[in-house]
């Protein structure tokens, strides 16, 4: 069973829809059919939004991999908070504001870090099937 996956998809699943929620009525508001407009907020809003839907889909799969492998649960609990934060850090900073902010660059980092480890997880999960 996958309960501890399924609780951080179902948080995750809230983010990406609020991200969406942002973007249709960024769309409504500025009577754009399709894509940004031209606008360079709209932009950054379709932006953070398409860059959950690429992140978080491998970090289910990878975190969804490693509880079905019987992995720890504490770890497992760890990435999910750690992967939320950094999904909710990652639009905030990256729509208000252009360029590098903390939001935006602490929201990759550990979005990154949470992906490498979860893959380092599962890795040693097969190595230790082999020997």
């Amino acid at each position: 069973m996958l309960i501890t996956t399924g609780l951080y998809a179902a948080i995750l699943t809230l983010i990406i829809l609020f991200l969406c929620f942002k973007v249709v009525t960024f769309r409504r508001n500025k009577r754009v059919d399709i894509g940004d407009g031209g606008d360079a907020a709209g932009s950054r809003l379709i932006r953070a939004q398409q860059n959950a839907v690429e992140y978080i889909p491998i970090a289910l799969i990878l975190m969804a991999a490693y509880e079905l492998n019987n992995g720890n649960q504490l770890i497992l609990h760890g990435t999910g908070i750690a992967l939320v934060l950094a999904r909710v850090l990652h639009p905030w900073g990256f729509v208000n504001k252009r360029g590098i902010t903390f939001g935006r660059f602490y929201g990759t980092l550990i979005t990154w870090l949470v992906l490498l480890f979860l893959a380092g997880l599962n890795t040693g999960k097969y190595i230790k099937l082999l020997l």
